[in-house]
C-alpha cells in the first residue's frame, strides 16, 4: 500500500479497497475533474464554524454531477460499495454546519454545476430550478427579461439558493418567506437509482406540476426535507407578482423590556395580512454588527457585552433596543388604507419610532433590510461575523407561539444562558402568521480553544433548559443534530429510522442527517 493511500481518510464501514475502488468508478462516470481528493481540493468543503474540531467533519473525497443521471450513477456506486454520500447544493449553510459532511470521512456530493433555471413562467408565476441555481442567478434572470416577479430568500441571499433553503424549511422576508409552503414539484433520485417526482409530476405530459401541489394519495414533498431518504434534482417553486407600491419600515423602541407590547402590537397585523411579510424585530447587537460595528470598538474586557455598553452603541448607531422592520405591498390605495391601520395600531400602542424609506434613504440597516423585504440579493448580514471574529457562528432558533408573553420569556433566557458563558445575546424574532422563530446567532472566537469551549457548553446549554421549557429549534448546525432529534421523542423517531431501512437499507444517503442513521439505532 502506498503512503498516499495508507493516509486516506476513509467513510465509516468502508475498507480501503473498496474505497479506492468506488473512486475508481467515480472517476471513470463523472471525469478525473469532478472527483476530489487531494488536501488543497477538499478545503472549500472542510470549513466549519462549529465548536467542535474540524476532522470531526472532514470529507474522505468530493464528486460534482452534473446530470440526473450522473446522481443516479453515484448512487448507484454507493450502494455497491456502501459508501456514505453527503449531498449539498451550493454549498453554503453557514451557522448550520457549511458544505462540510454530517460525518467524519463522508463522500461530498456537490451539485452546484447542475445551476439550470429549467423554466419561469411570469403569467402563472412559477419556476422550476435545479439544485446550483443561486437566488443571485434567478434575480438576474428575472432583471434580464424584465419579468413582473418578485423572490423571496434568507439573509445573507445572493450566494445561497432555492432549492437548498427549501429542502433545509428555510424563511424569507416577503409575504412568501415560508418557502416550504410555496413550493410545488420535487423531482428526487432515491436511494435505489429511482427517479420520483412528487405532486403532479408522475404523469406523462401534465402540464400541472409547478400549479399544484397535491397530485394524488399521499403528498410526500416533506418527507424529504431535513431528510436524508433522497437527492433533490430538481424544484418547482411559486414566485410573487411584483407589487405595483412597495412601501418598507421601520419601528425603533428604546427598551428591551418593550418586546412583549411588540409582539402583541404586530400579531394581529400579521394574522389579519394587514402586514403581509414576515416582521423582524431585530435586537440592537444583530443590528450593531451588520453595520460592521465591532466589540472591541468599545471593550477588551472579556466576558459579555454589559448593559451599559449596549445603551451606547444603541445611542451612537442610532438604533433601537428592538428594530421592527416590515413592508406593505399592494395598489397606492390598498398601501395607503393598511398605512393607516398600521400607524393607528402604533398611535395606540404608545411608543416607538417610525422610519419610512424617504427618511432613511440608502443608510445601513434600513437599506439591506428593505432589499430583503423587496426580493433584492445582498451579503449585507455576513457583518454579524465582524462583532466578535475569529469565525464562530452557531445558529440556535428556537420556535414559540406568537405572544408577547413567549418572546419576552425566551429573550430572557437565552440572554442568562449566553452571558453565563461569557457571550453575547445577538438575536432576532422573525413574526409568521401565527409563530415565532427566535434566531439567536451564537458568536465566538473559534481561533480561541477556551472560547471553542465555551461556545460549545452554552449550545448545549441552550438545548437543554430551552427544551425543559417546553421549546424546541426547527434546525440546527450538523453538530447537533442528535441531540436535537431526541427532543422530538421516540415515536417520530422510530418512523423516519423504519422509512429509512425502507428506502435506504445501505445507508448511504447523508448518515445522521436530523439524527437519521442506521448505523446509530436510538
Amino acid at each position: 500500500m502506498s503512503q498516499a493511500t495508507a493516509n486516506t481518510l476513509l467513510p465509516r464501514g468502508v475498507n480501503d479497497a473498496n474505497f479506492q475502488q468506488a473512486i475508481a468508478q467515480f472517476r471513470a462516470l463523472l471525469g478525473e475533474e469532478n472527483v476530489l481528493v487531494k488536501d488543497e481540493q477538499l478545503i472549500p468543503y472542510n470549513k466549519i464554524m462549529m465548536a467542535v474540531d474540524n476532522a470531526e467533519h472532514a470529507p474522505s473525497a468530493a464528486v460534482t454531477a452534473t446530470t440526473v443521471e450522473q446522481v443516479q450513477g453515484v448512487v448507484k456506486i454507493c450502494n455497491q460499495f456502501k459508501v456514505p454520500v453527503w449531498t449539498i447544493s451550493t454549498g453554503r449553510n453557514f451557522g448550520y454546519g457549511s458544505a462540510a459532511p454530517g460525518q467524519r470521512g463522508q463522500v461530498i456530493l456537490d451539485l452546484k454545476k447542475m445551476n439550470k433555471i429549467l423554466h419561469v413562467d411570469p403569467e402563472l408565476c412559477t419556476a422550476l430550478v435545479e439544485p446550483g441555481v443561486t437566488y443571485q442567478q434567478l434575480y438576474d434572470y428575472i432583471q434580464e427579461h424584465n419579468l413582473p416577479l418578485m423572490l423571496s430568500f434568507s439573509a445573507p441571499s445572493a450566494i445561497a439558493g432555492p432549492l437548498g433553503n427549501t429542502m433545509d424549511r428555510g424563511v424569507g422576508y416577503t409575504p412568501y418567506g415560508e418557502h416550504f409552503l410555496m413550493q410545488c414539484g420535487m423531482e428526487v433520485v432515491l436511494a435505489n437509482g429511482d427517479v420520483y417526482r412528487t405532486g403532479m409530476g408522475g404523469v406523462k405530459g401534465d402540464n400541472a406540476w409547478q400549479v399544484f401541489k397535491w397530485g394524488y394519495g399521499p403528498t410526500l414533498d416533506g418527507m424529504f426535507t431535513q431528510a436524508n431518504y433522497g437527492i433533490c434534482t430538481k424544484m418547482g417553486f411559486w414566485l410573487m407578482p411584483k407589487p405595483p407600491v412597495f412601501k418598507p419600515f421601520e419601528i425603533k423602541f428604546d427598551n428591551q423590556s418593550d418586546i412583549a407590547e411588540i409582539v402583541e402590537f404586530i400579531r394581529p397585523l400579521r394574522i389579519a395580512q394587514i402586514i403581509p411579510n414576515s416582521v423582524v424585530i431585530a435586537g440592537v447587537l444583530w443590528e450593531a454588527s451588520t453595520c460592521n460595528t465591532r466589540r472591541s470598538d468599545y471593550t477588551s474586557e472579556p466576558g459579555a457585552t454589559s448593559d451599559a455598553i449596549l445603551k451606547q452603541i444603541q445611542k451612537d448607531k442610532n438604533l433601537g433596543a428592538w428594530n421592527v422592520y416590515a413592508a406593505l405591498y399592494g395598489t397606492q390605495e390598498q398601501v395607503d388604507v393598511n398605512w393607516k391601520i398600521v400607524t393607528g395600531a402604533l398611535k395606540q400602542l404608545g411608543k416607538g419610532r417610525i422610519v419610512t424609506q424617504e427618511q432613511a434613504g440608502d443608510t445601513q440597516p434600513f437599506k439591506y433590510r428593505a432589499q430583503l423585504m423587496s426580493g433584492v440579493p445582498n451579503l449585507q448580514e455576513f457583518g454579524l461575523y465582524n462583532w466578535r471574529g475569529g469565525g464562530g457562528s452557531m445558529w440556535f432558533a428556537p420556535v414559540s407561539q406568537a405572544r408577547g408573553s413567549e418572546c419576552d420569556k425566551q429573550q430572557a433566557l437565552a440572554k442568562r444562558i449566553l452571558n453565563k458563558h461569557g457571550l453575547d445575546y445577538v438575536g432576532e424574532f422573525i413574526v409568521g402568521w401565527r409563530d415565532m422563530h427566535h434566531v439567536i446567532d451564537v458568536l465566538y472566537d473559534r481561533s480561541s480553544p477556551e472560547e471553542t469551549k465555551r461556545a460549545n457548553a452554552c449550545f448545549a446549554e441552550l438545548l437543554d433548559v430551552f427544551e425543559q421549557e417546553g421549546y424546541a429549534v426547527y434546525r440546527v448546525n450538523t453538530a447537533f443534530q442528535e441531540r436535537v432529534a431526541q427532543s422530538y421523542g421516540p415515536v417520530k423517531r422510530k418512523l423516519e429510522h423504519t422509512l429509512k431501512r425502507a428506502l435506504d437499507p445501505n445507508n448511504i444517503l447523508a448518515p445522521g442527517k436530523s439524527g437519521i442513521d442506521l448505523a446509530n439505532p436510538f
